[in-house]
């Protein structure tokens, strides 16, 4: 039912954003200032078809191959082929004919707005559930993002698991989408409007860890997230309680990734150059890195900086060769009690 209900909805029942009886398929995010000259250069009518709710414009992309999944009618495609630039590209994928139409029908508009010599964007009609069959190009793509869309699709593993395998090694998985707070009831899925805004296939924020995992992005890190109101007193009564988030995460594809943050004693310091972020450097949610100043790290967040295309914009310190536990306040406490003064110690059998 998933991807015909998907393809009906945003094809047929919506016509626009304003149609939409909830913000889970909004974006509430103000985009900075580049983000923001770049929608400007977009046309109407596919700013008109937009559903996603994040941002999922990751930084220092200029040149990067970027790959879409469900690019609807286009919005974050030519966005993104404005900051990879003539020499990046983005590929699209998305299976709701009337949404493509509107994609494909302005890609000359968008190259002549933006002033290249050729096209930098393509459209592919294709189930992001069944990416294998698209012959897209194994372990080629530096960026993957989502924008609401793997919450439509009942394989979520699937797509997880596919991502990997076209990401080269230190890239990554970039995307936002809808989560709830629990298990949601299965029979919700067979109605059309709860799937169709984004909430009834909305993972489990616990279930969505375990299959990131599993399908080789050890440490899932969250960039943003906020919580939706459910506006419609229909809607939230059939929901009969459950909470959602909008939240952007960023999956690495790395060897040697730990599923705890560990501490080797590293360190790294921030050379202030990436466009957009020349005081602080986000990683994600936890890690807000100022320009100039030496910054412990974990292991896992010193791969993430040293072995993908940050490590240009990074001075690194310290290395693998001694391990000093769980990194403080950034992984799970140990389980054992607190060490036991010797004068206090007891004997016992």
């Amino acid at each position: 039912m998933n991807i015909e209900n998907s393809r009906d909805y945003y094809g047929t029942v919506l016509e626009g954003s304003q149609d939409l009886k909830t913000d889970a398929c909004c974006t509430a995010e103000a985009p900075p200032p580049a983000i923001m000259a770049a929608m400007r250069n977009v046309h109407d009518d596919v700013r008109a078809r937009y559903y996603g709710c994040g941002l999922v414009a990751p930084q220092a992309i200029e040149g990067a191959h970027i790959l879409d999944l469900g690019s609807g009618s286009g919005q974050d495609a030519y966005i993104l082929a404005q900051l990879v630039g003539q020499h990046g590209s983005v590929t699209g994928v998305d299976t709701t004919p009337q949404q493509l139409a509107v994609a494909n029908e302005h890609i000359e508009w968008h190259r002549e707005k933006f002033g290249y010599a050729t096209s930098n964007v393509m459209f592919v009609e294709g189930d992001i559930e069944r990416l294998d069959a698209l012959d897209l190009p194994q372990g080629h793509f530096d960026i993957i993002v989502s924008n609401c869309v793997i919450n439509l699709v009942a394989d979520k593993a699937a797509v997880f698991s596919a991502a990997h395998r076209l990401l080269k090694t230190g890239g990554e998985l970039y995307f936002s989408d809808v989560y709830a707070d629990r298990r949601v009831p299965a029979d919700l899925l067979d109605d059309p409007v709860l799937h169709g805004e984004c909430l009834s296939g909305a993972l489990y924020w616990g279930d969505f860890d375990r299959l990131a995992k599993e399908a080789g992005f050890a440490d899932p890190r969250l960039v943003t997230s906020r919580p939706l109101a459910i506006g419609d007193a229909r809607i939230a009564e059939k929901l009969d309680g459950i909470a959602f988030h909008s939240a952007t995460y960023r999956l690495f594809k790395l060897d040697g990734l730990e599923p705890e943050c560990e501490d080797y004693g590293q360190a790294v310091r921030y050379k202030g150059t990436v466009a957009g972020q020349e005081r602080v450097f986000e990683l994600d949610a936890h890690h807000l890195i100022e320009a100039g100043r030496v910054f412990p790290v974990c292991g896992n967040s010193w791969k993430m900086l040293a072995e993908g295309r940050f490590a240009d914009h990074f001075e690194f310190f310290g290395d693998f060769s001694k391990h000093y536990g769980v990194f403080p306040g950034c992984g799970t406490a140990s389980p054992f009690a607190a060490p036991v003064n010797s004068a206090e110690a007891a004997g016992c059998c």
